[in-house]
């Protein structure tokens, strides 16, 4: 068993590194662009007397970085290479590899540089989650019609599964498509009910909206999914949502008898939800990864301070009390790390084994409780970090002049978002009470009476 990276991953980071530093990072100094980075960040992103959108100086300047990363061959990483990708068989591991690497890196670190910004999910390696619906789901027409734009940049969908009344419970959703007639007498679909905390709203060109088009709430056949234009009459963005890290662009709409002809359907009729696990194994283990590297970068930033600060004639870092915490928490993210990264090799071979044949389905069944054991913990483990970076610098940490604060804010997030912790954890203990199964028991049984035989 080999605890290192492959050698050819190494050096991919090496240049990855190479790049940032000599392209990306000036970028970053140039100018007042520190602005968006340091303790002024917060104002220089948020448009106060605009519904607390982000600044389009502030959005203009990551799409820069994004194009330069595209222009270098590091933003399509994780793509297939008919799309400028990689393509690379072991693309899981790499892409956890990747994240934690940026996440934990000294300088440009803590999800909180143009490098890799995660307040927004910008790094100049994307993840394209909307790319992979599109790819496996998408119709010939809209596989060919928004590929490219998407890959343009102009097009930006949101994500239409949670609603004001329904959050982890997306089946019993309020939001309903029946079948009508459009003006010109083509057959359609009407929409109507509400989508919450639709990032990305306020420059999206669509909306994706799953509807109950059949069956009974709590159902989970009978929900399809709709490409659904932003302009299109009867989508309404009522408004976007001040959180605990600002700018926002989660928006909540409402829909009133929004028209769409049936060629809007994404995917299958009745089977929708199918279309939202195409990426969520890929979405939690990466950010799982970040997180574990951002938990990482508080830590050896803690460590540096303890050292360097002089309390009572000797360095902070005599003190046990300051010793201890940072051990538990060292010890949390190197164990998490490795599992990480090896729930991420699994994944991988779980897609080689299934090729093409949705092998989110397999990855579901076979690896889903270690992938929200990942993601759960990472997800505590980086806002536990945080919180511990800020009382070991003690007043300075409490400071914006300090990252911990926003760190603490934005990750604590994704306690909620990426599938609440509560779920998450509820998934794990179906395996190990054996509420469910990952269907290798049959297989390993199988094989203990097949040797029991000879």
């Amino acid at each position: 068993m080999n605890f290192e990276l492959p050698s050819e991953l190494e050096e991919y980071i090496q240049k990855l590194d190479t790049f940032i530093n000599t392209q990306i990072l000036p970028l970053q100094h140039k100018d007042d662009n520190n602005r968006f980075f340091d303790h002024r960040r917060e104002p220089s992103r948020t448009q106060w007397t605009n519904g607390g959108l982000p600044t389009p100086e502030w959005e203009n300047l990551l799409t820069q970085a994004r194009q330069i990363a595209d222009e270098a061959g590091f933003f399509r990483f994780p793509l297939p290479k008919e799309y400028g990708g990689h393509g690379h068989e072991d693309t899981n591991l790499w892409m956890c590899a990747l994240r934690y690497h940026m996440a934990s890196h000294p300088i440009y670190g803590g999800g909180l540089s143009l490098a890799n910004d995660l307040q927004n999910e910008h790094s100049v390696v994307g993840n394209f989650p909307d790319f992979l619906m599109l790819h496996h789901w998408g119709s010939p027409s809209q596989k060919a019609t928004f590929i490219p734009s998407r890959l343009a940049g102009e097009f930006r969908m949101t994500f239409g599964l949670t609603e004001i009344h329904h959050g982890s419970d997306a089946t019993h959703m309020d939001t309903r498509a029946t079948k009508c007639l459009l003006s010109d007498g083509r057959p359609g679909y009407s929409i109507t009910g509400n989508k919450k905390w639709q990032t990305g709203a306020h420059s999206a060109t669509h909306l994706l909206v799953f509807a109950r088009t059949s069956g009974d709430p709590g159902s989970a056949r009978g929900i399809s999914a709709f490409i659904v234009p932003a302009d299109t009459p009867g989508v309404t963005i009522s408004s976007f949502e001040y959180t605990l890290n600002m700018p926002t662009d989660h928006a909540t709409i409402f829909l009133q008898d929004v028209r769409v002809p049936t060629s809007a359907i994404f995917g299958p009729l009745d089977d929708g939800l199918a279309i939202a696990q195409t990426f969520t194994h890929e979405n939690r283990i990466r950010q799982a990864a970040s997180s574990c590297g951002a938990a990482r970068f508080c830590i050896d930033k803690s460590i540096a301070y303890a050292r360097s600060r002089i309390v009572f004639g000797k360095p902070l870092s005599a003190n046990q009390a300051i010793q201890w915490p940072l051990v538990e928490l060292s010890t949390q993210v190197e164990m998490l790390r490795l599992l990480i990264l090896r729930t991420a090799t699994e994944m991988d071979a779980v897609q080689k084994k299934y090729g093409g044949k949705q092998p989110w389905v397999a990855i579901e069944k076979q690896l889903g409780h270690k992938i929200s054991m990942c993601n759960y913990y990472a997800n505590r483990l980086a806002t536990q970090a945080a919180d511990n970076a800020i009382q070991v610098h003690g007043g300075n940490g409490y400071s914006r002049h300090q990252p911990f604060e926003h760190i603490w804010r934005h990750f604590r997030r994704y306690r909620i978002t990426e599938g609440s912790e509560e779920v998450q954890m509820r998934k794990v203990a179906g395996y190990l009470f054996g509420y469910k199964t990952t269907g290798l028991e049959k297989e390993d049984k199988a094989t203990e009476v097949g040797t029991s035989k000879l």
